[in-house]
């Protein structure tokens, strides 16, 4: 199963990436509400593993944890998501536990769940500019890194008509 989470209103998402599934695929639009991460650390604390903020997001962890393969669509905004997008990735903070390990040099939590995804990011928008796909690339790395994936994938889509190709 993939988890798709993209910034498109709810035509150009039909029009432009019908091929996805919504019995096999869950898909994650701006249609519904969406509270921000507020740093409250209650997802480690106080019910760990589900966030304490009361949205359809709270479960956002385990959502993670039951995927394969979690897909992002974006509008590329200055070389990261589009809002609605980092928020939907701030809200995965209960995936993770509270506890660091070292990997390469770097500090990093450690999982709260075995299961490795793979992590496959599509940016979109007109004019992006070398240092802003740079930026994208650097950040679709870090977010990999964070969450454990087994692999990682970057691309980047002038146009909605070029993410047919995305299926």
């Amino acid at each position: 199963m993939r988890l798709i989470v993209h910034d498109l209103g709810e035509q150009d998402f039909n029009t432009w990436l019908g091929g996805f599934s919504r019995d096999t695929d869950e898909i994650i639009g701006e249609q519904e509400t969406i509270r921000h991460c507020v740093g409250c650390f209650g997802c480690w604390v106080r019910t760990p593993g589900t966030c304490v903020l009361k949205d359809s997001y709270r479960h956002m962890g385990e959502r993670l944890a039951a995927c394969e393969e979690y897909v992002f669509i974006s509008r590329n905004v200055y070389g990261g998501y589009s809002p609605f997008v980092s928020n939907v990735l701030n809200r995965t903070l209960p995936y993770v536990l509270p506890y660091f390990l070292t990997k390469n040099g770097e500090t990093h939590h450690q999982q709260r769940y075995e299961r490795q995804i793979r992590f496959t990011v599509h940016f979109y928008g007109e004019g992006m500019t070398e240092a802003e796909r740079e930026t994208a690339k650097s950040l679709v790395r870090a977010n990999a890194l964070n969450l454990d994936a087994s692999g990682y994938k970057v691309s980047f889509h002038d146009t909605l008509n070029s993410l047919k190709e995305v299926q």
